[in-house]
């Protein structure tokens, strides 16, 4: 979810590599004596370089199928893919593994290092493939990461693609003569009555349905596409869905064109510019 604000996200955080993504989503528990995991899994005997017989791509990502996939789809860049996998330096040192934790990692696949993104797009659901992956498609040298040329034995286990997009409304691109405007300059336009009577306050919380564009027309965030309602606090969100929301009541639908200092005010790896959001209030909670 994206309206969330700096100091209320609620929001999985999505990793830059491979190992993040587990290390996000994994807790450890010692498992009982008789179903001890190893603590390292040994690299293999290639794990220096590739080997005579692995593929590579025009990036410079070697490649080997180790097992043959059940599957025939490949997912696309925009994936989100469950995996376990091992990774090792070229001197043979583990770094990371799923296996090892006993619980795969799921991720999308354009939130990981580039060899990954790349790698995985290769793959089909069973397979087990080992990547070499070169520095510049890795950890680029980046402090505190591995380093150098990376191995990687990653099995594909599912593949979720993305919902399709929902098209944008025709005004998406400025506010229409019919719109209301509030003093801060949010623009509003009741698309479709309420049930309810009562409004929500900044303190509610809320459950909705959303789709939310940027003015050129691309969907970045979108619950009707998910298939599930959000709810959280309205004193949690971006100023625009604190003051907007409070204008509504239960069963309303609303469009909002959120400007840019009521919304995200142009911070790095978040929707630029104003917003345009289809708001449908489905709950008052509390």
């Amino acid at each position: 979810m994206l309206v969330a604000c700096d100091d209320g996200a609620t929001e999985t955080p999505t990793p830059d590599a491979a190992g993040d993504a587990a290390k996000s989503e994994q807790v450890a528990t010692p498992p009982p004596a008789e179903q001890a995991r190893p603590q390292t899994i040994d690299a293999p005997p290639d794990v220096a370089a590739p080997p005579a017989d692995a593929q590579k791509t025009a990036s410079g990502l070697a490649w080997k199928v180790l097992t043959p996939g059940t599957g025939t789809a490949k997912p696309s860049a925009a994936a989100t893919v469950k995996v376990d996998y091992t990774g090792w330096t070229t001197d043979g040192n583990m770094f990371d593994s799923s296996v090892t934790r006993g619980r795969p990692a799921s991720f999308p696949l354009d939130r990981v290092i580039a060899g990954w993104t790349e790698g995985l797009q290769l793959m089909v659901v069973g397979e087990k493939t080992r990547f070499w992956i070169p520095e510049e498609l890795a950890y680029q040298g980046k402090p505190g990461r591995p380093a150098g040329m990376l191995v990687f034995d990653v099995e594909l286990l599912d593949i979720k693609e993305p919902p399709a997009p929902i098209p944008a409304p025709e005004d998406v691109a400025a506010p229409p003569k019919d719109a209301k405007k509030t003093s801060t300059g949010l623009a509003y336009k009741v698309l479709s009555a309420g049930t309810g009577t009562v409004h929500p306050t900044e303190s509610s919380q809320v459950e909705v349905h959303y789709t939310g564009w940027t003015t050129d027309g691309a969907m970045f965030d979108s619950s009707v596409a998910r298939g599930e309602t959000a709810t959280f606090p309205l004193n949690r969100v971006i100023a625009g869905w604190t003051e907007g929301l409070q204008l509504m009541v239960e069963g309303e639908k609303t469009r909002f064109w959120i400007p840019v200092d009521l919304a995200y005010q142009n911070k790095p790896g978040r929707p630029a510019g104003m917003l345009v959001f289809d708001v449908e209030l489905v709950k008052i909670k509390q």
